[in-house]
């Protein structure tokens, strides 16, 4: 019998599950809506109960519509958002709210309630910031927990576990406690290449509660991604998602993170040979933008995540940034314009989507598409600067907007904010090439890396090549390569992603002028950047 793996993510706005064959060919996949609750103050919410139906509807439905027998599933990876998740001891769903609904008891990772702890945290002197570029962002778990454990203390001190959410999503599949190298490290200050947690920083911020029980609520066995749990899936995990108890479950990744393995590894054809990992940056265009590069030795680079040891690719040093909004921001950033309802309804009738609709606007302008963009710069900072200014309370800034409320001045727009983006990411390229990671190629993934005119805007707007690869699914084909790791048929998380992933095409920078154009805009760009910080300041 053939063995197939299963790849579960779970992003911001969905569950999806793919069937993988062993050689990394995407069989089926199925999605479905998650829910999400939004309020003042940066409060963003999911329930864990309903992604796990969420899951279980997708497993289901894939693995039907690949037409394979579940036996033949020989190993299951799991990736989600870097989310909080708290529960009892039971399972059941604490809640984080302050209304104590116990649906909601997740705390997203773009909520930013915790943005004054994460000041506070940053203020004193910890080591262990070190290793998250310097300063401790809102979106990370530490900042997190000191808000609830302030604010919702009888809730705060009801969960008897903490999870990252993908090592959630194992526990639920094995019964499993062990934790994720990758999760714990980029977002809860493990000290992976010490192999323990720094009691001293969590009794410095007031979570001296967690050390004091040794860490078992928030982690006690810190596992490889793609380590084999537990006995695999338990009976009532089997049931719920229609396969076999005991199929091979591997360690999970953030979603982010299991981008970067199904895409750095990547080979232009059997005859190339493995690839140069370290001059390569994965970078997942989806809601937010993250960027992965990694290193032999640690490299520490200010205002970028990291460097973390085998917190992606086993053995090496990662070095993580990224922007809170991408597709987010550019979808926030055509709704703005008063011409975006009518053309939305005018794409519609021609089955698009109103981002579908400007690109292929975009599209037909050729090698021209740059220019539409006129005099607009923007700066898509919605929701802060990951990375490399670390800074949480940067805005969007947009320069060079008229009156004008027809099309071509919303193919306009769009075209300013993906080109904004990608010298957002022209940014971090120049504080890794300034501690000597110098990357030659940028591999692109999630739903946004569909696009041959982002991809072009991409490398036109860095300088660099940027390459796509044939998996339309790259983020669930880097969870497959885990259960595929756990199942036996990769030694390790290397072995299958030089196997399972492979190049697609090579988009070139643009030269001469255009190229040229695009300097004088990166300039445009960092000045109206900088004149924002100025002008915040004087606030």
């Amino acid at each position: 019998m053939r063995r197939h793996f299963l790849g579960i993510d779970v992003g911001t706005g969905s569950a999806r599950t793919g069937v993988f064959s062993e050689s990394g060919d995407l069989l089926s996949s199925a999605k479905h809506p998650i829910a999400i609750w939004h309020e003042a103050g940066g409060i963003v919410e999911q329930s864990s109960e309903d992604i796990w139906r969420a899951v279980s509807r997708t497993v289901r439905q894939a693995v039907k519509e690949a037409g394979i027998d579940p036996a033949s599933i020989a190993g299951i990876g799991f990736d989600a958002t870097c989310s909080l998740v708290a529960v009892s001891e039971d399972g059941r769903p604490i809640s984080i709210n302050r209304s104590g609904d116990p649906d909601r008891n997740i705390i997203v990772w773009m909520d930013h309630r915790a943005v004054a702890e994460a000041d506070e945290i940053n203020g004193g002197e910890h080591a262990v910031l070190r290793y998250v570029g310097g300063r401790i962002s809102p979106e990370m778990e530490t900042p997190k927990l000191l808000w609830l454990k302030r604010h919702l203390p009888a809730q705060y001190h009801a969960a008897s576990h903490f999870f990252d959410l993908s090592d959630y999503l194992t526990w639920r599949a094995t019964g499993s406690l062990s934790r994720s190298v990758c999760t714990v490290t980029c977002k809860w200050t493990y000290l992976a290449h010490e192999g323990r947690w720094d009691a001293d920083y969590f009794r410095a911020i007031g979570l001296e509660d967690l050390a004091g029980d040794g860490f078992k609520r928030i982690g006690t066995e810190i596992v490889a991604p793609g380590a084999a749990l537990g006995t695999g899936l338990s009976s009532q995990a089997a049931a719920d998602l229609g396969l076999l108890v005991g199929t091979p479950v591997g360690a999970a990744l953030i979603d982010a993170h299991a981008g970067g393995i199904g895409t750095l590894g990547a080979v232009e054809n059997e005859a190339s040979g493995s690839a140069e990992i370290g001059r390569r940056l994965a970078y997942i265009f989806g809601t937010s933008a993250c960027s992965m590069a990694t290193t032999e030795q640690p490299t520490f680079v200010d205002g970028v995540w990291g460097p973390y040891f085998s917190a992606m690719v086993p053995g090496l040093w990662l070095n993580e940034g990224g922007q809170s909004a991408a597709g987010a921001a550019i979808d926030h950033l055509v709704t703005m314009h008063p011409a975006a309802a009518e053309i939305e309804a005018r794409a519609k009738v021609e089955g698009l989507s109103l981002i579908g609709y400007l690109e292929r606007a975009a599209a037909r302008a050729g090698d021209g598409a740059a220019d539409l963009a006129g005099g607009i710069i923007v700066v898509p900072e919605f929701l802060g600067n990951r990375a490399p200014f670390a800074d949480p309370d940067a805005r969007a800034l947009i320069a060079g907007l008229a009156l004008d409320e027809d099309e071509a001045s919303l193919v306009a727009l769009y075209v300013a904010g993906l080109a904004g983006l990608g010298y957002g990411l022209r940014q971090l390229l120049d504080a890794l090439e300034a501690k000597a990671i110098d990357i030659d190629l940028i591999i692109a993934s999630g739903g946004a890396a569909n696009s041959p005119l982002v991809l072009q805007m991409i490398a036109d707007t860095t300088s660099t090549q940027v390459a796509s690869v044939t998996s339309r699914e790259p983020v669930l084909l880097g969870a497959a390569m885990l259960g595929a790791v756990a199942g036996g048929c990769y030694c390790d998380i290397s072995s299958a992603m030089g196997v399972m992933s492979r190049i697609a095409k090579v988009f070139r920078p643009a030269s001469g002028a255009m190229r040229e154009r695009h300097d004088r805009r990166y300039q445009a760009f960092k000045l109206l950047q900088e004149t924002g910080r100025k002008l915040r300041d004087m606030n």
